[in-house]
């Protein structure tokens, strides 16, 4: 190998060792956080009336032993603009003074009050409380998990996913950004993401849920109004024993259920089918610009029959069915 190749190989291999090195460090700063815990247990005598916010990190709620309330705190800093030093001072002091309060049976965790302790630091929380339990629960970012309590619950997160199960009273439920899943709730329930899936069973009230851009799927319902709507996606519903009123900007639906109510099913763009009793009785209201109507079900034609649009009543008539599409078919089985 001649000067100048040899030259050139060592200078290569000096650029990719300072580059690799570079990177490896940038690589542990990045990483490199100060980390801290705390736990705290806390007696209560009747129903619990429970807070927790938290800027940055996970919030978990379970059921836990009547008359206590337990809480495991897992605290990060980030370095950032911080030094090693700083950020260790700040996981110490929060670990030392957590923020929580007690007022007889009001609890609230997680309002650290000094704006400068709070910065670059993420709190997570595990709680376990009694089933008895009132519920708000707050993140900026990070995902909530809430099971066994009887509620009323109202959760919100501005980016991460939720999971709601087995409550007892009404729940609200939103994120900016992330999936919502929801299981046994016996109350109302109101569900709103910004973008994500909302997806439930099991669901004893009213039900209103929405996404900017995700689809709804809900099963094996109780009694109760349905009020769903998504810009962008897919709805499925089963189990519907009131009314219903499906939207979509572009998808299909499909509803499924036994209809003692209005039910008015739109999408802009997609298919719509409904699936009701043999023995049910309506008045329909059918209109596709695009597409076919299909229908097994003798129907007593009110006004002008075409192949977009079918206007008549099932049976000796009844409830309202009003289906719409503007690009798409419509089936009724």
């Amino acid at each position: 190998m001649n000067r100048s190749k040899t030259g050139s190989f060592r200078f290569l291999q000096a650029v990719t060792l300072g580059t690799l090195v570079i990177i490896t460090a940038w690589g542990a700063a990045a990483r490199a956080t100060a980390e801290g815990s705390f736990d705290r247990a806390l007696k209560v005598t009747g129903e619990v009336n429970l807070s927790v916010s938290t800027g940055s990190g996970h919030i978990t709620v379970r059921k836990g032993s009547a008359g206590a309330v337990s809480i495991h705190g897992i605290i990060r800093a980030s370095h950032g603009h911080l030094s090693d030093q700083e950020a260790e001072q700040k996981v110490r002091a929060l670990e030392q003074n957590p923020p929580i309060s007690q007022e007889g049976d009001v609890i609230r965790i997680g309002n650290v009050g000094d704006s400068d302790l709070q910065r670059n630091i993420s709190i997570s929380y595990e709680i376990t409380t009694p089933e008895e339990t009132r519920l708000r629960s707050e993140t900026g970012s990070g995902g909530t998990t809430i099971a066994g309590i009887r509620g009323p619950i109202e959760a919100s997160t501005g980016s991460g996913g939720m999971s709601i199960e087995n409550t007892g009273a009404e729940v609200t439920a939103s994120t900016g950004s992330g999936g919502i899943d929801l299981h046994n709730i016996k109350g109302n329930l109101h569900a709103s993401t910004g973008s994500g899936s909302i997806s439930g069973s099991g669901l004893g009230g009213a039900v209103t849920a929405g996404t900017g851009s995700g689809s709804i799927r809900i099963e094996d319902n109780g009694a109760g109004d349905f009020d769903v709507h998504t810009g962008s996606g897919t709805i499925e519903v089963s189990g519907v024993k009131g009314s219903l009123r499906a939207r979509t900007g572009s998808g299909n639906i499909e509803a499924r259920g036994e209809q003692t109510g209005e039910w008015r099913l739109h999408t802009g763009s997609g298919n719509v089918t409904v699936k009701l009793p043999q023995n049910a009785a309506f008045d329909l209201q059918a209109q596709t610009s695009s597409g076919d109507i299909h229908t097994a079900r003798p129907i007593t034609v009110q006004g002008t029959i075409g192949k977009h649009e079918l206007r008549g009543k099932v049976g000796a008539g009844g409830p309202l069915l009003d289906l719409s599409t503007s690009s798409g078919s419509i089936r009724i089985e």
